[in-house]
């Protein structure tokens, strides 16, 4: 997958894909669905699969002081897009100019003049231009004054709800991660590099591989069953384990971070990165009277995690 961070100066390799448009946050399946409708418009060899999204988040980019709500940083977005096969990631950079375009001007200069598309799928909720007063009927119009394609997905739901971020975080937020991989087709993964820390997960018996969760979404605060990808260097390959998401309660007042036990793993993280799904809930995030307590219960955590993921095929 090739990824391009600007509609400007492309080489006729990177013009003229079939593209579904948006932020994909989650890349849930009603994204999917939308995605799937590009991959059958790129009937071609030379019609690659194409996404165009934003970095940052609009959302982001207009409410900066608002409460973290992200359920992927951009890199986990591109991974899970290459995993679908996308040849063609447009990560265009959501600023200023960007921001003041008007519907048309955007059509026309980014879509049509800038990435050549030849054909563009979006939700039915999609909006866009400045002051979101775009539709999705007007780029159909649009679409069709300046020469390419768009077709415009319906959403789509399941047992009775809505796919959406929103439901999705709503699941994590209350600690039912299986229920947000169903709406996700794809367990809610955390990707990061694997920071310092203060290691008393050492000391106590437990190295942790620390991340940061700065701009996501936050899950219920305890302890889960996880599956964890090591994405780079010589320990690079998946693994089963135990993860901590919260505030470490027994040490005092802490920033959330994830922190994850890898069962049967002898190595060094530091600085690679690592995918971490989130499988079960196991329990929410308590203090201890004494560290010998923690202890007992980290292994007990460790050990319903093993029976949990005995089997589980990854996802």
């Amino acid at each position: 997958m090739r990824i391009l961070t600007g509609w400007t100066g492309l080489t006729s390799r990177d013009r003229g894909a079939s593209a579904a448009i948006g932020n994909f946050d989650g890349v849930h399946l009603g994204h999917q669905a939308v995605i799937d409708i590009a991959r059958a418009r790129a009937d071609t060899p030379d019609t690659p699969l194409g996404i165009v999204t934003f970095e940052p988040h609009p959302r982001e980019f207009f409410a900066p002081q608002a409460p973290a709500f992200r359920l992927m940083n951009a890199g986990a977005k591109a991974h899970r897009m290459e995993k679908l096969g996308v040849r063609r990631y447009y990560q265009l950079p959501f600023d200023h100019a960007l921001a003041s375009l008007e519907a048309e001007e955007f059509a026309r200069h980014v879509l049509h003049e800038g990435l050549g598309l030849r054909h563009v799928v979006v939700g039915a909720d999609f909006c866009f231009g400045k002051g979101r007063k775009g539709t999705a009927r007007q780029l159909q119009d649009l679409g069709r004054s300046l020469g390419f394609g768009v077709t415009v997905a319906p959403l789509l739901a399941v047992s009775e709800t809505e796919i959406s971020s929103t439901s999705i975080r709503k699941s994590l937020s209350e600690g039912r991660p299986r229920d947000a991989a169903r709406m996700l087709g794809h367990r809610h993964r955390i990707e990061g590099e694997v920071l310092h820390g203060e290691k008393r997960g050492r000391d106590l018996g437990f190295p942790t591989a620390n991340m940061s969760l700065q701009g996501l979404h936050l899950p219920r605060f305890g302890v889960y069953a996880v599956q964890v990808d090591v994405l780079d260097g010589e320990a690079k390959g998946s693994y089963l384990g135990a993860a901590s998401i919260g505030t470490r309660p027994m040490f005092g007042e802490n920033i959330p971070n994830l922190e994850t036990y890898l069962l049967d793993f002898e190595g060094d993280l530091y600085g690679r990165n690592l995918s971490v799904a989130l499988v079960e809930f196991l329990r929410p995030e308590l203090k201890f009277p004494d560290v010998d307590a923690l202890i007992e219960q980290m292994n007990r955590d460790c050990a319903e995690a093993r029976a949990i993921l005995a089997g589980s095929a990854s996802a």
